[in-house]
């Protein structure tokens, strides 16, 4: 379940030379080509995406198996193989937050540090940390306020994210868009200029929730997952 991937060797043994028919200076450093580096790593992500979706059919099944019903067991899907996807899926280039780690920082010794956090996610040591704020212009010359995660919250995020999805997304309805596997925004988009192409569109109505996020009530949401969520450790 944990993989057997590992990082590079923190000793580094002294190169030659090359020569002529001598190896490359990869092979005497002791670890993999880029190529044999670059196949483990897509083998990883390979393993961590099938162990996800099969995590997610068997929630799924729960969820149609005793509908109404709260879950009260989720915790054990958030395995190292769900979190080392939850790594991949984030974007590489993506700021950092006050923690200042980036993506690659962290996957130097991805492993390790997977292994680590999974620990603390199920001894309940981890502590999520402050978000970085900054802020970004909008259109009518106003600001729009963003938190930025630390990057192991990223990752605890969206293996949170993963196992709330089946739970979830069957409750909302086919033009429902959002934050959905295949009802992104763009799907949207293409929806709507679908939808104009096709059908008689009297009025198309724009209309923004001033500081949504900012404001959501966070007692209202947790007792909102609670009816489905028996799993303390979750919420």
């Amino acid at each position: 379940m944990h993989g057997t991937e590992k990082s590079d060797s923190p000793i580094v043994p002294e190169k030659r030379a090359n020569k002529a028919g001598k190896p490359v200076a990869e092979f005497v450093e002791g670890r993999g080509g880029n190529k044999r580096n670059a196949g483990l790593q897509s083998t990883g992500r390979t393993q961590s995406r099938e162990a996800v979706s099969q995590a997610q059919g068997r929630i799924r099944e729960a969820v149609t198996r005793n509908r109404g019903e709260k879950l009260t067991a989720l915790l054990h899907h958030i395995s190292v193989d769900c979190l080392r996807w939850s790594y991949f899926e984030l974007k590489k280039t993506a700021a950092t937050g006050v923690d200042g780690i980036t993506w690659r920082d962290y996957g130097e010794g991805l492993e390790e540090n997977l292994a680590d956090l999974h620990r603390r996610i199920h001894t309940g040591a981890y502590r999520a940390q402050p978000s970085r704020r900054k802020y970004i212009p909008k259109a009518n010359g106003q600001q729009r306020p963003l938190g930025i995660a630390a990057l192991e919250d990223k990752i605890v995020q969206r293996a949170v994210v993963a196992i709330l999805t089946p739970i979830y997304d069957a409750e909302f309805l086919g033009f429902s868009y959002g934050f959905r596997p295949g009802r992104s925004q763009h799907d949207a988009l293409d929806a709507l200029a679908y939808g104009i192409k096709v059908k008689k569109i009297n009025w198309v109505l724009d209309a923004d929730i001033s500081r949504f996020f900012d404001t959501i009530s966070h007692e209202w949401m947790i007792r909102f997952l609670a009816h489905r969520i028996g799993d303390k450790r979750i919420v």
